[in-house]
């Protein structure tokens, strides 16, 4: 049978464009369909965003601080929303700019339209009306915010989608969730002048995460004016269309905030509605998660699946190796190992930033028993003039019979930065002692982790 296209992949975000454009380098004739903006969650309502948001946030403290170096005037500063949003979005159309040239440079065909299954090997392209045919399939189509559809007033919440496209900065916001997309938002609005209220479950934010960088930055969070309700489960959401407006949320434990937006943030789901998989043989799982082998192939022997929509990891650096390796094992024939997933750095750009890669204290105690422990935490030098009480912590678990360091975790400034790297020694197995005979760089906030010597005890 002859086909159209030797690869169609649908889903233009980080991983379905890297796959694209590394099997069309191998000589694949490829198609990529896109219902949105070449570039993905991450690039176009993501990461990148999220980021240039947090950096605006950040400059209220930075003025503050600044008086403590001999600065004024600063508290005359103003911040205007507008001119953010339209500085972002022209960062945006840029790099979607470069996305787009980059998979016509490789000679992958761009189609404008949403993509579904209409057979095996068969696409339906909504857009167009027209169906296209591929000997082998890459579904990257990601993932979308989750809101529920069991609470009263929950459509009246925007989701991270909508919070970078709102026309003014709201007043006030209650923000439902505790993960870290939520804690970043509460940072990023409550830098920006908004009222925050962070409305979490269970009983302390960032599950998931080590106890200590997750305790450490509650107190952090609540120092800088965000009210944080945690057992906090949601009821219901009123609107109020007199007067200032606004809405209500009411909780089950009796809480209520009443706010001028409400934004949930309570984790994504994997995109797959409506692509209608089972005219392809695909088989998902109870959360609507493509079922992927370690190779990333479906049930379907002639389709692939990579990123968010696998629900195995949902980081963008995880789907663009996934898309790459899919690519060159499959176009471009080498033999590419499977991801290890144990070992992933991850930052979090709350306020202050996370950086950890490896296991938690718990995750190594259960996995291990005993653990050494090392510690510390501290005030940055630089607010020893800003007159800022913040602190820093960090954080290593080490293993007592070999000595390899099994988790590393900061939180304070540049921490994502340190995890980077931290990423490197812990992918090669470092040890504590690796640590210790490294000469320290002075005056720095990363000579701590090579100058912690003592094993942290519990208080008695």
């Amino acid at each position: 049978m002859a086909f159209d296209f030797d690869l169609f992949v649908i889903g233009a975000g980080s991983g379905g464009v890297r796959a694209a454009r590394i099997a069309a380098g191998h000589g694949a004739k490829v198609a990529i369909a896109e219902e949105y903006r070449v570039g993905g969650t991450c690039v176009i309502r993501g990461c990148v965003p999220k980021k240039l948001f947090v950096y605006a946030s950040q400059y209220s403290e930075h003025f503050e601080d600044a008086r403590g170096f001999g600065w004024s005037g600063q508290e005359n500063a103003t911040f205007d929303w507008p001119t953010l949003v339209a500085r972002k979005d022209a960062e945006i159309a840029r790099l979607n700019g470069l996305y787009i040239r980059g998979l016509e440079n490789a000679g992958v065909e761009i189609i404008h339209s949403r993509a579904e299954f209409a057979g095996p090997h068969e696409l339906w392209l909504v857009n167009e009306e027209r169906t296209v045919t591929a000997e082998r399939i890459l579904i990257a189509t990601g993932a979308v915010p989750y809101v529920p559809h069991n609470v009263p007033g929950a459509a009246f919440a925007i989701t991270s989608n909508e919070a970078f496209h709102l026309k003014h900065l709201p007043e006030s916001i209650a923000i439902i969730g505790g993960g870290y997309i939520a804690v970043e938002f509460a940072g990023i609005f409550n830098g920006l002048g908004s009222r925050v209220h962070l409305l979490y479950r269970g009983p302390q934010i960032l599950r998931g995460f080590d106890d200590d960088l997750r305790s450490h930055l509650a107190d952090e969070m609540h120092r800088k004016g965000i009210n944080i309700l945690t057992h906090a489960v949601v009821d219901r959401i009123d609107r109020h269309d007199g007067g200032a407006g606004g809405y209500t949320v009411h909780c089950t434990n009796g809480e209520e905030v009443r706010v001028a937006e409400v934004m949930y943030a309570t984790g994504r789901e994997p995109n797959t509605f409506d692509l209608h998989l089972e005219k392809a043989g695909v088989e998902v799982a109870a959360n609507d998660a493509v079922k992927v082998d370690e190779y990333n192939r479906t049930s379907a022997e002639h389709i692939w699946a990579v990123g968010d929509v696998t629900n195995r990891c949902q980081l963008t650096p995880v789907a663009i190796r996934e898309g790459h390796a899919f690519a060159d094992r499959v176009f471009g024939g080498l033999d590419i190992p499977p991801l290890d997933y144990s070992i992933i750095p991850t930052a979090v750009f709350s306020q202050p930033e996370i950086g950890t890669v490896g296991l938690t204290e718990a995750e190594a105690r259960e996995r291990h028993g005993e653990v050494d422990i090392y510690k510390t935490t501290f005030r940055p030098m630089k607010h020893t003039l800003s007159g800022r009480e913040e602190k820093m912590l960090m954080k290593l678990i080490v293993h007592p019979g070999t000595d390899v360091v099994l988790g590393a975790h900061i939180l304070g400034p540049d921490a994502g930065e340190l995890a980077q790297l931290l990423g490197v020694l812990l992918k090669i197995k470092a040890k504590k002692a690796d640590f210790d005979a490294t000469i320290a760089i002075h005056p720095t906030a990363a000579e701590e982790l090579v100058t912690m010597r003592t094993k942290w005890t519990p208080p008695a």
